[in-house]
């Protein structure tokens, strides 16, 4: 038994039992889980292999390549290999861009109905339950020069390094908060980079509420590898502590990092800058799909809600891995599992409890893997400094070039939220859809009002959530499913009875 490969549309099925959307740990997880079940399944993925951001380019890596990036990343192809051994059907390259309830004809069965594009195609396939695994993005890092030739995050570079073996040849600073920040370090160090500084914006506030939960963070896995992961770091490179302000500065690209700190202000030549300020859930997939979410004031984002089993707001939609919270790759595929049991008790294949007593010790191990989150979500959030821009020049909306200030002297007009913005400001609009600037919108907005992030909201995000070709959608059947997948609503005729009114 192995998966079986889909290379076009033409190869899909017209329903599955599940429909898996991402294919890192907790994607491959799930898909895994439930075909082991007996549930037919599509896992689909962007990416040309599985394994994800964090296992990217598992399939593909030397020995030589794992043994640089770490036995976190090596622990990828035990993931992967179970799940290319198992009766799923893989979609890579291939892109999920609508998933919505199925409006059945008569004798039909409810479930879901997902726009699919694959190797030049669309099609809408229908799947009686999804898990939605599509992990998490850098968090925006909106400071002055972001936008320059030369800078980059630091999930831009690890993809360099895993999937073409590239690694930086000038001078290079990584600056930001959270794990992945010294991690990233130690590799491009590892890997030859010439790393001459490493800036750590951790407020120093943070360190207080994150005592609380030092002793579950010692014990954890967490604790001996962050422990060595920073003296190695502190080996090498000069670690920049105690930032108040950051800057990229250069006449049409990069040339220096500016940044102040207790010490003072230091201006530092530099042809790369890597900025990363920890992950947050990538939302625009399910809350296209109408999944309810609320604002996680120790993460500092919006999160889907989803209950013990992954369940979101909507019936036949589950949420699985960092998508729904960030818990790490670890915890993704145990959660992932989770997922996948319970699509498998939902649609019949287990027993209540069959379910319980295979996710017993799945739950048992997850519990032990995030028993250092707290103490990571508190002491690695980022300053308000770094997510809510005070300079008035910085460019917060990337694609439409909106600044800080911009929207700021936007909101005598009465705009209440991010949505509101767009109408005059276009923020959201441009090709990333939001994903590089709508946090930091919504924490502009929500400090002018005074108001909680919470209360403000975040972008509405319709279908399609990623760029669809028009010779794709024109070999759509033209069918209500197929219009209210790509605009979102099917306009009816207006009888002469009841006609139509205008405001």
């Amino acid at each position: 038994m192995s998966v079986h490969p889909v290379s076009a549309v033409s190869d899909l099925e017209e329903i599955y039992d599940l429909l898996v959307v991402g294919a890192g740990p907790a994607g491959l997880s799930a898909a895994t889980a439930a075909a082991e079940c007996g549930l037919s399944v599509l896992l689909c993925d962007d990416n040309g292999s599985p394994g994800g951001q964090i296992y990217r380019g598992i399939t593909e890596a030397s020995a030589a390549t794992k043994s640089r990036l770490g036995k976190d990343y090596a622990a990828g192809e035990g993931i992967v290999t179970r799940f290319l051994a198992s009766s799923a059907s893989y979609a890579a390259r291939a892109s999920v861009w609508s998933i919505a309830p199925h409006e059945p004809e008569t004798g039909e069965a409810s479930g879901l109905e997902a726009g699919v594009s694959l190797a030049g195609a669309a099609r809408l396939i229908r799947a009686r339950r999804a898990i939605l695994a599509t992990g998490a993005l850098e968090r925006p890092f909106p400071i002055p020069g972001w936008t320059l030739p030369g800078v980059m995050t630091a999930g831009s570079a690890q993809i360099a390094m895993k999937t073409a073996g590239l690694v930086p040849s000038g001078r290079t600073v990584i600056a930001g908060t959270g794990p992945l920040l010294y991690l990233l370090a130690s590799q491009l160090i590892g890997a030859g980079a010439s790393v001459i500084a490493v800036i750590d914006t951790t407020p120093n506030g943070n360190k207080r509420r994150a005592l609380a939960h030092a002793i579950d963070f010692v014990r954890s896995a967490y604790g001996l590898k962050g422990a060595r992961l920073l003296a190695q770091v502190h080996r090498h490179v000069r670690v920049i502590r105690n930032v108040t302000a950051l800057e990229a500065a250069g006449n049409g690209g990069l040339s220096e990092v500016v940044v102040t700190h207790r010490g003072g202000t230091e201006r530092l030549p530099t042809d790369l800058l890597l900025l990363h300020q920890g992950i947050v859930p990538n939302l625009n997939l399910s809350l296209a799909s109408g999944c309810a979410s609320g604002w996680n004031e120790r993460q500092a984002t919006f999160t889907p809600t989803v209950d013990e089993w992954c369940q979101t707001s909507m019936p036949d939609i589950g949420i699985a891995g960092d998508a729904g919270g960030i818990i790490g790759a670890e915890g993704s595929a145990l959660h992932g599992t989770l997922a996948g049991l319970a699509a498998a008790w939902r649609l019949g294949r287990l027993s209540e409890r069959e379910r319980d007593e295979r996710a017993a010790p799945v739950r048992a191990i997850l519990r032990s893997a995030l028993r250092g989150r707290p103490f990571i979500d508190e002491l690695f959030r980022p300053s308000d400094d770094f997510r809510i821009p005070a300079n008035p020049e910085t460019i917060v909306c990337r694609c439409e070039e909106v600044t800080a200030g911009a929207i700021r002297a936007t909101m005598p007009l009465g705009v209440r939220g991010p949505n509101q913005m767009k109408a005059y400001l276009r923020c959201g609009m441009g090709p990333c859809q939001g994903r590089l600037c709508g946090l930091t919108v919504t924490e502009i907005i929500a400090q002018e009002r005074g108001v909680a992030p919470g209360e403000v909201g975040y972008y509405n995000v319709r279908t399609p959530i990623k760029p669809v070709t028009l010779k794709e959608l024109a070999a759509l059947p033209q069918s209500d499913s197929a219009i209210k997948a790509v605009a979102g609503i099917v306009e009816k005729p207006v009888s002469a009875n009841h006609p139509q009114s205008h405001v």
